[in-house]
């Protein structure tokens, strides 16, 4: 998700509106009363809206929680190294909530922050929501 940067806390850096430019589709202003919508959006925002990461990928912080194949552990990703971590580490054999990543357009950093690489969160496999969607990704 990070497109290549290393040790960056969104896939384009460290700020969260570089230059004042939204990279991602977040609530802006006082969560729940009142989304400002500054980057223009109430809701989802189209796929290519913003800018991809260095990957060519499209909203992977924002928009929509996605759904990870893996099921989710709170202390799973902890165990590997940090010098060298596992290349697409498979997550637990089973569990009863899979793993989510990327936040949504829900998201404030007053009570969210999910919009960070590394955050991930769980839900049950049989959740819907307008803040939930998935990526299809295949070999070229």
């Amino acid at each position: 998700a990070r497109g290549g940067l290393e040790k960056r806390i969104f896939p384009w850096g460290d700020e969260l509106t570089p230059k004042g430019i939204h990279r991602c589709n977040i609530w802006q202003g006082t969560f729940p009363n009142y989304n400002s919508e500054e980057d223009g959006f109430a809701g989802t925002a189209p796929a290519k809206q913003y800018e991809p990461n260095d990957y060519g990928l499209y909203n992977v912080a924002g928009n929509v929680w996605e759904w990870q194949s893996d099921w989710f552990s709170s202390t799973f990703h902890s165990r590997g190294s940090l010098t060298e971590p596992d290349h697409n580490p498979q997550g637990p054999k089973r569990g009863t909530t899979k793993t989510i990543k990327g936040g949504s357009y829900l998201c404030h950093d007053s009570y969210c922050n999910r919009y960070r690489v590394a955050a991930r969160s769980a839900n049950t496999p049989d959740s819907s929501t307008g803040n939930l969607g998935f990526r299809c990704v295949f070999d070229a």
